[in-house]
């Protein structure tokens, strides 16, 4: 507390710390609310048990892998768009339709969701885990 006291007192032209704290923590305190109120992510998470399980109209599973990783294997009914082509493409996609996004292992499906969800799409769903999980899980590959 010595070393603060000094620096408490100081004034220069008028400036009180005492006076200019108080206001400084308000503004502070409302920044943190409106941050914490931020919308989050467009997206939300499911598991490869819950895109199995997927039965809504009209929903779209999309494969941001690249080609040849497409090729290997992919769920039945995926439809390839690679991460790198994906904000070019989404306008061939439905907004309003759910949107399953899965990659190998998770990484570049939130990329890809968090792309579509900027752009305004409603119903993203990020696999978790991608098809490694998808596989470990024992599903079907189509090739």
């Amino acid at each position: 507390m010595g070393r603060l006291r000094p620096f408490l007192a100081c004034r220069v032209q008028g400036f009180s710390p005492c006076r200019v704290t108080p206001w400084l923590l308000a503004v502070l305190a409302v920044l943190m609310l409106f941050n914490g109120c931020a919308p989050k992510p467009g997206y939300k998470d499911v598991s490869v048990q819950e895109l199995r399980a997927a039965s809504e109209p009209g929903r779209v599973v999309l494969d941001v892998r690249e080609p040849y990783e497409y090729a290997e294997g992919h769920v039945p009914g995926s439809t390839l768009l690679p991460l790198g082509q994906v904000a070019a493409r989404a306008g061939q996609l439905p907004k309003d339709a759910p949107v399953y996004v899965i990659c190998r292992s998770g990484n570049r499906s939130v990329q890809a969701s968090r792309t579509l969800a900027e752009l305004g799409f409603k119903d993203v769903r990020n696999v978790q885990g991608g098809i490694l999980a998808w596989q470990s899980a024992g599903y079907p590959l189509e090739r």
